[in-house]
């Protein structure tokens, strides 16, 4: 009987291994989900407020702002206006000088090399087409974006970036804007338009630069070269939080498509587009997007605790009697970056 009995329990033993081994077997075999994580540093955001005319409205405070990301109510971290430096957000709204502590967090958040020696001012980033679509009203073009320059203020560094199939960085960001017009006039007309593989390289370039900035992207519209799709530049814009605004020489009513895309990047980032025929149009529209520079808020803040790893909603609330007259301009929202 024991001998029986030993043989059984070696029967089952053996089994019992043969189930483990086969388990172990079955899970090798199934694939590994990975799991992201969502992070997010900074958020920053760059907006207008405009009265029931359309007029500019001045002077709001930190305190005149409510900020909530899903509903979630969120704690400002930095406040600027305009050009003037952006300043510390302390207990009760009141403002102070960044301290080197925060400087420092900013740039990480950017992945800058080192943290800026100032907060002032706005960091602009031009890209002008000069695919062969821009033959006709080339020089016309240059002479706008060349004025628009000369009018930023002392404070604004600018870039310039000339496109057609390829990107080229005419100019790096700087304060020097006479730097910045000689690039721009270095610029060579030719070749097809890959506007939206431009604007993603410009990107990538902007959201390395700490503080506020802008894109501006002065085209004839269609593109007829790019290699990615004009909806994941747009994601990308809208989760770096950086202002994308567009002038297109072009018709918009003969260019339906282009002018969809170029409504969507603009409005999901929170900048703007303008269609200008003539030279006296694209002026106008320049001298439009420098004064919403001049006029424009701009806060950051650390994300209170969200289970969201998805788009996380934005919405600037303005906290006065006359709220209800206000309009606000600005990005919806953004996506947390996985790790």
């Amino acid at each position: 009987m024991s001998q029986k009995r030993n043989r059984k329990l070696i029967t089952f033993l053996g089994g019992g291994a043969a189930v483990i081994a086969t388990s172990a077997w079955l899970l090798a075999q199934e694939p590994v989900v990975p799991v992201f994580h969502a992070k997010v540093d900074l958020v920053v955001l760059t907006f207008t407020v405009t009265d029931s005319k359309g007029k500019y409205v001045n002077g709001l405070k930190p305190t005149d702002f409510r900020i909530t990301e899903d509903g979630i109510p969120q704690k400002l971290s930095t406040f600027a206006e305009g050009d003037r430096p952006a300043m510390e957000v302390g207990e009760g709204g009141v403002l102070k000088p960044i301290s080197p502590q925060s400087a420092a967090a900013v740039a990480a958040a950017n992945s800058a090399e080192k943290a800026p020696d100032t907060f002032a001012g706005t960091s602009v980033f031009v890209l002008f087409d000069t695919s062969n679509f821009m033959y006709r009203g080339f020089v016309y073009a240059e002479d706008a974006i060349g004025d628009f320059i000369r009018g930023l203020d002392k404070a604004d560094s600018v870039a310039v970036y000339t496109f057609s199939r390829n990107l080229s960085r005419a100019s790096e960001l700087s304060a020097d804007h006479q730097n910045a017009i000689s690039g721009l006039r270095t610029a060579v007309a030719g070749d097809d338009t890959a506007l939206y593989n431009g604007l993603l390289l410009g990107l990538r370039d902007a959201a390395k630069v700490p503080g506020r900035k802008v894109i501006i992207v002065f085209s004839n519209g269609p593109d007829n070269a790019s290699m990615v799709a004009p909806d994941d530049v747009r994601t990308v814009a809208e989760d770096e939080g950086i202002p994308i605004y567009v002038i297109s020489t072009n018709d918009v009513n003969k260019d339906p498509i282009s002018s969809s895309v170029f409504r969507r990047i603009t409005s999901s980032t929170g900048g703007k587009a303008y269609w200008a025929k003539t030279w006296q149009k694209q002026v106008e529209a320049f001298d439009a997007i420098r004064e919403d520079i001049g006029n424009s808020y701009a806060l950051t803040y650390y994300p209170a605790a969200n289970p969201n790893e998805g788009f996380r909603k934005i919405n600037i609330e303005i906290v006065s009697d006359t709220a209800k007259k206000y309009r606000v301009r600005a990005r919806p929202g953004y996506r947390p970056r996985s790790y």
